[in-house]
């Protein structure tokens, strides 16, 4: 390479894991807010909805993980006594559980109009009413069609949900949530403008392959969950376009120092981990996938069956 020649790296964005969540009570406000902070991208969240119809900003279909309470979302009210509403975080700082409304209010505020937000749709969930409730509330903003829709994501685990999607919440980007390139390439590929993937599945042969494709196909690749250096320089390696991490704060620090030296700063990670753990090899990973499958078809149905459209009773026009 002459001496003269320019090279320009476009490096991952940093995109939160349900915040900052490593600092923070993942998926509340104050996680939101650390990962903005730090300078990420996006923030990276999960939906759910209760009973009297709120949806609300959590990972588990349950509470008794990571709060002082329990019970599935579905089967518990927002509102009243023993509303979620009520509910906090085991975690401290202790947090409330935020609703979907209150995470846009915060993206609409001035400063965060940047902020992209990836929504991870839970297969628990009843693709129509979410989605429709969904836009009743980013439609409740004004100018939310220029200020807001170009930044959401849909996240979707279960191919039942696109045609929704499209339907229901249209100006939305639309990503694939996952851990095979398999099921990516066979049923979501013409659905998704992106794939999220998990950072081992991209590491074999057939990783590489995707990455090539969704290159070749202009799709933007995700990767999650990102919290080791040497898996964060690898995934530079691979092209990806962001990190998702719980770790903002690491992403960003290394990718400043590699905006300062990429050669240096990328000697220091070595790629010895790809063969020191099962969780990068290809029979480990399609046992997971199988297992992985299995679980979202109990919830959501076969991923065979799908449906063309949403209910004409619920589409949104705009």
């Amino acid at each position: 390479m002459p001496k003269d020649t320019i090279v320009t790296r476009v490096l991952p964005e940093c995109w939160g894991h349900r915040g900052a969540s490593a600092a923070y009570p993942e998926n509340t406000l104050a996680s939101f807010e650390a990962a903005i902070r730090d300078g990420a991208e996006a923030i990276e969240s999960d939906v759910h909805v209760s009973r009297d119809n709120v949806v609300v900003m959590f990972h588990d279909p349950s509470l008794e993980r990571t709060t002082d309470s329990a019970g599935l979302i579905r089967d518990r009210n927002w509102y009243g006594t023993d509303g979620i509403e009520r509910v906090r975080t085991r975690k401290q700082p202790q947090q409330s559980i935020p609703t979907f409304a209150e995470t846009i209010a915060l993206l609409m505020e001035p400063q965060n109009q940047h902020v992209k937000f990836d929504i991870d749709v839970k297969v628990y969930n009843d693709p129509a009413r979410l989605f429709s409730l969904m836009h009743k509330v980013i439609s409740s903003h004004p100018g939310w069609e220029t200020l807001l829709a170009p930044r959401l994501i849909l996240g979707l685990w279960h191919p039942r949900f696109v045609a929704h999607a499209k339907t229901l919440l249209p100006y939305c980007q639309r990503s694939h949530i996952g851990q095979s390139p398999y099921i990516a390439r066979k049923y979501f590929w013409d659905g998704c403008d992106a794939f999220s993937m998990w950072f081992p599945c991209l590491t074999t042969a057939d990783g590489e392959r995707f990455r090539k494709e969704c290159k070749a196909a202009g799709k933007k690749l995700m990767v999650w969950t990102v919290n080791e250096p040497a898996q964060m320089m690898e995934a530079v390696r691979m092209g990806v376009d962001v990190i998702i991490t719980d770790v903002t704060k690491t992403w960003l620090n290394l990718r400043t120092a590699l905006d300062g030296d990429y050669e240096k700063v990328g000697r220091q990670y070595r790629r010895f981990f790809l063969w020191t753990a099962p969780t990068y090899y290809s029979a480990y990973q399609y046992a997971v996938n199988q297992k992985e499958m299995r679980s979202l078809e109990k919830v959501a149905g076969s991923f065979d069956v799908v449906e063309a459209e949403a209910p004409p009773a619920v589409r949104v026009h705009v």
